[in-house]
């Protein structure tokens, strides 16, 4: 069986950032190898201190890879810096190791992108293990209005309007080509130059709200990412958050991080009471459920009382 492509020249460097998900880097690294045809790339994974044997797995099954075991785990946003400065290539693919990429997806990034110069990022499709749509491909920007809609519930009452679910863009499938505002860091394809020029990842963002920083930064240069539905992989989403509680921490700390960093000065203590009043209402909303004896409400009580009981931190952001 061929291996991940090589080349003296490669047109694309290819990270992978993995933490104990052995299997699956396993699977993303099979899929890749096996569903990429025509594009020249080096592949990089960047271990972050695995406890569970992914590092001599890979090196075991894939011995062209690149494989740095690094000794700590420095989160998401540098080890990709790190490899990002050690490359050569004209351009560069961060790929979650908990994916699966498709027939032609990278193929086809590859070519929509060498089409569209003035998007500067890319993104695909991507659904779920049983192939439903998984929205969380690319997002619009928070906005007062959004989190306002968020906050109050308006969200979720109407998720398929894009007039109450803005960030999300409604309903959309994902099935044409956009322009969004945020590509996420499963599958995102970025020039190598204009990565050079932003400095990539800032490294306040630990773990998740990079990539969206990096975005926003991008669109201030006059860039527009885009999406293509022609790139398609899985990506299962959270397999290396330990519990829901943590992570909605963690997304809050990113999204009050946001809001501080790239919303005018006058509206960043509205965005912030506006994250109070969002983890408030469903603190209370699910707490209440559970008391009432609906024990399917009983994993987000605890949950949401975790990122409740948090605020104070994750409102003074990163």
């Amino acid at each position: 069986m061929q291996d991940i492509r090589n080349s003296a020249a490669p047109d694309l460097t290819v990270i992978v950032v993995s933490y104990n998900t052995r299997a699956l880097t396993l699977a993303a690294l099979r899929t890749l190898r096996d569903e990429t045809r025509h594009t020249d790339m080096k592949v990089v994974v960047f271990d972050n201190a695995s406890a569970d044997g992914s590092a001599d797995a890979i090196a075991a099954e894939f011995p062209t890879v690149e494989l740095i075991r690094n000794p700590e785990n420095v989160g998401f946003a540098q080890a990709n810096n790190i490899v990002a400065a050690q490359a050569d290539t004209e351009w560069l693919l961060l790929l979650n190791p908990d994916t699966e990429v498709y027939s032609g997806a990278v193929d086809n990034l590859m070519n929509f992108a060498r089409n569209q110069p003035s998007a500067g990022i890319y993104g695909g499709r991507t659904v779920f293990p049983d192939g439903s749509l998984n929205i969380a491909s690319c997002w619009m920007r928070m906005t007062p209005w959004s989190l306002f809609c968020s906050a109050t519930g308006l969200t979720a009452l109407a998720p398929n309007s894009e007039f109450f679910n803005p960030e999300a863009m409604g309903g959309w499938k994902r099935d044409t080509v956009r322009e969004v505002d945020i590509v996420v860091g499963c599958f995102f394809l970025i020039r190598h130059e204009l990565w050079n020029t932003l400095g990539g990842f800032d490294l306040r963002y630990f773990m998740y709200g990079e990539e969206a920083d990096l975005c926003l930064r991008a669109a201030r240069l006059g860039y527009q990412p885009m999406i293509t539905p022609d790139a398609e992989i899985m990506h299962i989403v959270g397999a290396a958050s330990k519990t829901l509680g943590r992570k909605m921490v963690l997304l809050a700390k990113a999204r009050a991080t946001l809001i501080r960093d790239h919303w005018p000065r006058p509206w960043v203590p509205f965005g912030l009471a506006m994250m109070w009043i969002w983890a408030a209402i469903r603190a209370s909303a699910f707490r209440a459920l559970s008391f009432l004896g609906m024990r399917r409400a009983d994993a987000k009580a605890v949950a949401w009382l975790e990122t409740w009981q948090a605020r104070h931190d994750w409102l003074k952001g990163y």
